[in-house]
């Protein structure tokens, strides 16, 4: 891949360097902020340029997806995690979580995706969604739910490693936080259980979101940043993921809360809005590499303010 590495690493630290930083109130790692890799699955971009192009934007770590059509898929789990964990560290940036699709103890895939993990130091994975199970009651179905994340949670003790199911906007189990707290509520919080997401939270309680957050606090372990708006097409209000401070999410609100509730966990950041145009995916590699770096630094840069400033 024809790039110098060097020169554009020695650029962007350069730039960085003169942003001031301010001491953070809460311990290091609980502000940790990991990039979620999904966004950046490009066929151009390998482990590598992804790992050195999140530590020039100021990330602490990689949220990979070891999933079927992730950076690292479950069926070469063994063979590909400690190559794309090796990166990151040879980036200096950590790999404490990832993204998967996992959801059964008992699914032959599960075990060997947790061992694989464990044994390169990651120490949360977020879980798939589950779906309510058709023609039962919907307490019933969240309680059979919370049984199958408790025989998850006594794998993930095997491998000291912590679940962690995030609430996602839609018709699963999740969407309105209050479902995720009954099947949740029994379930050992050491080692199963929620990724907060600010974001899916707004769309599905615009103003409701704080009693949830509340509700939930004591079984959140990591969450989840991005920012949406609603939009007119066609006639219709349609979601659009922006970059964070231009959309609807009360961030102000949010990260006022969070420190209330003194909810400590590491931060996982995502770019679901589109990072190249159509005209882009012409370009050169490495201007390519360029532009969704700088998109990912404002956004970095704009999370990093807030939390200084909490």
């Amino acid at each position: 891949m024809p790039y110098d590495r060097r020169s554009f690493l020695q650029t962007l630290a350069m730039a960085g360097a003169a942003i001031p930083l301010r001491s953070l109130a809460f311990p290091a790692d609980s502000r940790e902020i990991h990039g979620f890799s999904k966004p950046f699955q490009f066929p151009w971009m390998d482990y590598a340029m992804l790992c050195e192009t999140f530590a020039a934007a100021g990330l602490n770590g990689v949220d990979y997806t070891v999933r079927p059509e992730g950076h690292v898929t479950p069926d070469k789990v063994a063979q590909d995690l400690p190559k794309a964990v090796a990166a990151a560290r040879k980036a200096g940036i950590s790999a404490k979580l990832m993204t998967t699709a996992i959801l059964y103890a008992d699914d032959p895939a599960t075990a060997p995706v947790l061992q694989a993990a464990a044994a390169e130091g990651i120490q949360y994975y977020r879980m798939g969604w589950y779906d309510y199970e058709k023609g039962k009651p919907l307490l019933e179905s969240l309680h059979n739910r919370g049984n199958q994340m408790k025989a998850l949670a006594a794998l993930n003790k095997k491998y000291n490693i912590k679940a962690a199911y995030q609430n996602h906007a839609g018709l699963k189990i999740g969407a309105g936080v209050w479902d995720l707290y009954e099947m949740i509520k029994e379930v050992d919080p050491a080692w199963a259980g929620v990724q907060y997401d600010i974001r899916h939270a707004t769309v599905e309680g615009a103003n409701s979101w704080p009693v949830g957050l509340q509700l939930i606090s004591p079984h959140i372990n990591t969450i989840v940043i991005k920012d949406v708006r609603w939009i007119q097409q066609k006639g219709k209000y349609v979601l659009e993921n922006v970059p964070l401070g231009e959309g609807m999410v009360d961030f102000t609100g949010y990260f006022k809360k969070i420190k209330e509730l003194n909810i400590k966990a590491p931060i996982s950041l995502h770019l679901e809005y589109p990072l190249l145009t159509k005209e882009d995916e012409s370009l050169p590699v490495s201007q390519k590499q360029k532009i969704v770096q700088a998109k990912l630094k404002k956004d970095v840069d704009t999370l990093k303010g807030w939390l200084a400033a909490m």
